[in-house]
């Protein structure tokens, strides 16, 4: 019979399935990021841990939600994504969507539902079997860079580095309005460019990490019974040698 983990994690590979560039998730996108199947495979082979949730990193324009005075930066109430992109081919994103631009003015009503430049890097939630093996990813985690790793209720890790963007670049009154200009959105959108290169070298470092985690050497250590018998074959082996060479 399965122990727990291996319960869940059975569970979880049936759910992922054989081809995990179309397994659905719970993620606005709805599938598994291309970039994360490799790292996803890896961590899934591996006998102490399993994948729960991931993001290969994204940039995204969102529209705060409807607040009230109590509230900053609702994410509900009719807050939504107008452009979302996994991949950094993000070039001139704002001719993708309807927005007039007015550098003039900048809204001062503290209910203004502000418009919000967001990139987002890699996250990964990872089940280990136990808290030695929790405890083992996330000092390989911490040695790759992600220093905003941490290991949470039921031995989860999730693996997370701190390079993101989240810069207010408009505001939304019944309309998209920019009040900055499309050089600086071109300048916002080189610097998302730019974390997405390092974004994915650390991908790659982790996976690099993660492929030699917990391969170490084991010493042998022998019974004396099983010395005794090694040091018999040896020592009938020399004398064999010595014959054929007489």
């Amino acid at each position: 019979m399965l122990d727990p983990f291996d319960q869940k994690k059975q569970l979880i590979l049936k759910e992922i399935g054989d081809d995990t560039s179309v397994t659905k998730d719970l993620s606005p996108k709805g599938s598994i990021d291309e970039p994360c199947i490799p790292i996803i495979n890896l961590i899934n082979a591996h006998p102490n841990m399993v994948t729960t949730s991931s993001c290969s990193g994204r940039v995204s324009v969102f529209i705060e939600g409807i607040k009230d005075r109590e509230k900053i930066g609702s994410k509900g109430n009719q807050g939504h994504w107008i452009y979302v992109n996994h991949h950094p081919d993000i070039e001139n994103w704002y001719k993708t969507i309807d927005y007039k631009i007015n550098t003039q003015s900048t809204p001062t009503n503290e209910l203004t539902r502000y418009i919000l430049y967001k990139f987002e890097p890699l996250i990964l939630h990872v089940k280990c079997r136990d808290l030695d093996s929790a405890n083992e990813l996330y000092k390989v985690a911490m040695s790759c860079g992600f220093r905003e790793s941490g290991i949470g209720t039921n031995n989860i890790v999730a693996i997370r580095i701190s390079i993101k963007l989240d810069i207010p670049i408009g505001y939304y009154d019944e309309e998209v309005v920019f009040n900055v200009d499309e050089t600086y959105l071109d300048f916002v959108t080189k610097l998302a460019k730019d974390r997405f290169t390092e974004n994915f070298r650390k991908l790659d470092q982790l996976y690099d990490a993660i492929k030699v985690m917990g391969v170490v050497e084991k010493k042998v250590v022998e019974t004396k019974e099983e010395r005794r018998e090694r040091k018999i074959r040896e020592g009938l082996a020399k004398q064999a040698l010595k014959k054929s060479q007489e």
